[in-house]
């Protein structure tokens, strides 16, 4: 059987049909600068003991702060925060520039008012393509009231609301 190669455009148009919710992960230096990205692929690995995996571009800022420092924190949006998704979206900006820096438990920053948070130790690392792919020991969590931020078909979206017409399949 031959198969051609999957185009990065297509797949990445294909994997926009899975509907994902939006974290933004945090860590900081051991000078005390914070970093943090907006991402979408984060998923639990075991509640026993509790790991998390999230995938983090490999060669940005905060992945090189997140695999040197050892610990980050996922911190998962509200539906109200979509500017802030957009904002730690954004490569090569201070994202926290005039903005409050909210420390968890172990003292990791962590986005304030969000949804939920995790923070986490990182537990293993390895490189996946272009991304590196980290397992979290979960350490603490915080969960508030609200609704989580969606993201689906390259749109931000509303995770709760149902009923949508069935689109056409393409293929």
């Amino acid at each position: 059987m031959t198969t051609t190669p999957v185009d990065p455009l297509t797949m990445r148009r294909t994997m926009g049909r899975f509907a994902t919710g939006v974290a933004v992960v945090t860590t900081e230096e051991a000078d005390g600068v914070p970093h943090g990205m907006t991402v979408n692929s984060l998923t639990s690995v075991s509640l026993d003991p509790p790991l998390l995996l999230v995938c983090l571009t490999t060669g940005a800022r905060t992945t090189r702060a997140v695999t040197g420092a050892g610990r980050f924190a996922v911190s998962i949006l509200s539906a109200r925060q979509e500017q802030l998704a957009l904002r730690f979206a954004r490569r090569g900006e201070d994202h926290f520039a005039g903005l409050p820096v909210a420390r968890g438990r172990h003292r990791v920053p962590v986005v304030p008012d969000a949804y939920a948070h995790l923070e986490c130790e990182v537990e293993r690392q390895f490189t996946a393509g272009d991304h590196v792919v980290v397992i979290g020991h979960v350490r603490d969590v915080c969960e508030r009231d609200g609704e989580p931020l969606g993201f689906l078909g390259g749109r931000f979206s509303d995770v709760t609301e149902r009923g949508r017409p069935v689109a056409h399949w393409f293929c």
